[in-house]
């Protein structure tokens, strides 16, 4: 990394300086962009989303287990799986 605060520029014309101070400047500028998304939106929906209880699943029927297994085999049959 020496290289980088001599004064010979890269083969493609760019300073290493320029490159590092791009760089910077791109993560400043998503981080800039996250808090500005923060402070117009807020964080309720944040807080709403972490804070709320899991629902437990709804109870199935001994008929709808059935389907479901017979639908997940002819898919693994057929070769439809994910």
């Amino acid at each position: 990394m020496d290289h980088i605060w001599t004064s010979d520029p890269e083969p493609n014309g760019e300073h290493p300086v320029v490159a590092v101070l791009a760089l910077i400047a791109i993560v400043l500028a998503v981080l800039v962009i996250a808090w500005a998304g923060l402070e117009v939106h807020g964080t309720a929906h944040i807080e709403a989303v972490l804070t709320e209880q899991p629902t437990p699943a709804p109870a199935r029927t001994h008929e709808e287990r059935q389907v479901d297994e017979a639908v997940t085999s002819s898919r693994f049959a057929t070769g439809l799986s994910p």
